[in-house]
């Protein structure tokens, strides 16, 4: 089976790389039959609003308005609320530009309202002219807390944005309230897949909190198409934020050898950088071993159409 554009596929995405592969793979899998899924577990309420970073980088990248030098954000937005709060004494700890500001206006009053995150992500989306479908992966709040040496427990954005995630972790668990179950559009997303790939998104901090939703590792495993990883290490380092760092503290392997004990039972295959080629291999899971990092469109359309390639030889 050769995977093309009539095929469904759902892609487990989070932060700018798994961003940037979300972006590779929409550029040749026909809309309607594709699905990214979100990571809830970084949104956090600020100044009464409901900020949502995970998803709307993805959102945004997908709309082709994220901002190329941060990879989050919105390209050319201006910072004259965040100058304004400083002005009246506030600390604006956490970026937010002045058009960004007009999603989480929106997202709060609309959850407000009653909408559910699911319905509100498909109303932002479909403005920005995003034709596939990002999914939250629970409507329930799930929230990644951090149990630090220094500083004790920190909601996430605290620890990653407020502290620049310098602190040492000792533990990543999280906080919820109430049932935290994966949504119908989840279930009938991954059911359908003929192909689930996981990008290249730190695994504990925004695939992580996807897999800990009640009802996802049950529902990937009864998959009927292959997963595939995409690693996010290259040359045994983090392309971006601190994946290695934190997987260094927590005690983790992060050698290809290491991802897959990681994802043990949930993947078929691990992509992995050329660069990583000599660190211990998985003895059990295909590797594919390609060029992984994502400078320009070119090597995000390139990388997934390789990842989309392998997934069709996977499940012959």
């Amino acid at each position: 089976m050769v995977l093309d554009g009539s095929l469904r596929v759902v892609v487990l995405a989070g932060g700018v790389g798994g961003a940037k592969l979300a972006y590779g793979v929409a550029m040749q899998v026909t809309p309607q039959r594709l699905a990214i899924i979100g990571n809830v577990g970084d949104d956090f309420e600020h100044y009464g609003l409901h900020i949502s970073p995970d998803l709307d980088t993805v959102m945004y990248t997908l709309a082709g308005i994220a901002n190329p030098t941060t990879g989050w954000g919105i390209e050319g937005d201006t910072r004259q609320m965040l100058d304004m709060l400083t002005r009246y004494g506030e600390e604006p700890w956490f970026g937010i530009g002045d058009r960004d500001l007009a999603t989480h206006l929106l997202r709060t009053a609309w959850l407000s309202a009653g909408h559910s995150l699911t319905e509100v992500m498909a109303r932002l989306s479909a403005a920005l002219g995003v034709g596939c479908r990002l999914l939250p992966a629970t409507d329930g709040l799930l929230r990644t807390m951090v149990d630090t040496r220094e500083l004790g427990t920190l909601p996430f954005q605290e620890y990653f944005v407020r502290h620049r995630w310098q602190p040492i972790v000792e533990r990543i668990w999280f906080r919820r309230d109430g049932a935290c179950e994966v949504t119908r559009q989840v279930c009938q997303a991954v059911e359908q897949a003929d192909l689930l790939i996981i990008a290249p998104s730190n695994p504990l901090l925004s695939i992580g909190p996807i897999l800990e939703v009640d009802g996802m590792r049950d529902l990937m495993a009864k998959r009927r198409g292959p997963c595939i990883v995409v690693s996010p290490f290259v040359g045994g380092r983090a392309v971006k934020g601190p994946a290695d760092k934190l997987m260094r503290e927590l005690a983790l392997d992060f050698s290809p050898r290491g991802l897959a004990r990681f994802y043990a039972g949930l993947i078929d295959g691990l992509v992995i950088d050329e660069s990583d080629a000599g660190a211990p291999q998985p003895e059990e899971t295909p590797v594919l071993i390609t060029q992984t990092l994502m400078v320009s469109a070119a090597d995000k359309v390139r990388l997934a159409g390789e990842v989309l390639a392998w997934g069709g030889e996977l499940a012959e």
